[in-house]
């Protein structure tokens, strides 16, 4: 073999090498970040999770468009995840939480199965549920602080983490003032459960978004307003506040 065959071969099986190895760590780097996603959201390969969409106010079982959104966006992550999903009506969702992660969507109002989830795990949150029109209608509060609707301007949305123990699966929570905030929410939690998960591991929290300008933006442009964990987490003072303005109601 003379030294032009030699140095050509070994060329080659250098290339062949080098090929595989980073085949090997793009492959090890792409497994590891799937585990990750999936721990985060509890979402093993092959498990079932929930999700539970609302009803759309003054129809018949129908789902509003900017919800139907919100579940095609979770979809797609609890596919990329390996997992399988059961769509269920908050009305018929009548079982426990944690042993089957399950993405909650919608205000206590068209949701009562959110209305439990905020009674139950969130205590601290509270939204008038008030039909009458004014400018406390479905306003958060959180703590000592109040968050009022400015249609099409100024939106809100609760995205929450939440278990009831270190084994138990996560319940995911989308709570909007509007549809389209809900959709805003479960796109944020898609496009960012990496920094999520740095940020936070796979421990509970609750952040409040803002939805800017969705009568021009859509639900693209959201502002994180705060982690209102703790806040939303204690069990809110007794303010002589009417039930109908609860979460609970």
């Amino acid at each position: 073999m003379t030294d032009d065959v030699r140095n050509i071969v070994l060329g080659v099986i250098a290339a062949g090498l080098s090929t595989s190895l980073g085949w090997l760590a793009r492959t090890y780097l792409w497994r590891r970040k799937l585990r990750r996603k999936q721990a985060f959201f509890g979402l093993p390969r092959n498990s079932e999770c929930l999700l539970v969409v609302n009803r759309y106010a003054g129809a018949d079982g129908s789902v509003h468009r900017h919800d139907a959104f919100a579940l095609l966006e979770l979809s797609a992550l609890i596919k990329d995840c390996g997992a399988h999903a059961q769509i269920v009506t908050h009305d018929t969702a009548q079982q426990g939480f944690g042993e089957r992660t399950e993405f909650c969507v919608g205000g206590p109002m068209s949701n009562q199965r959110m209305a439990a989830h905020l009674r139950t795990l969130l205590p601290g949150v509270r939204i008038n549920v008030e039909q009458d029109p004014g400018p406390d209608r479905v306003a958060f509060r959180i703590g000592a602080e109040r968050y009022r609707l400015e249609p099409g301007t100024s939106e809100y949305v609760l995205l929450a983490r939440l278990t009831g123990g270190q084994d138990a699966r996560p319940v995911f929570v989308f709570c909007g003032q509007r549809a389209i905030t809900n959709q805003a929410a479960t796109r944020y939690v898609a496009r960012n459960h990496e920094k999520l998960l740095r940020k936070h591991g796979n421990k509970s929290f609750c952040l409040l978004l803002k939805v800017v300008n969705s009568q021009a933006y859509g639900p693209d442009v959201v502002e994180v307003v705060g982690d209102v964990t703790r806040e939303a987490q204690e069990p809110a003072p007794s303010t002589g506040t009417p039930a109908s303005h609860r979460a609970s109601s």
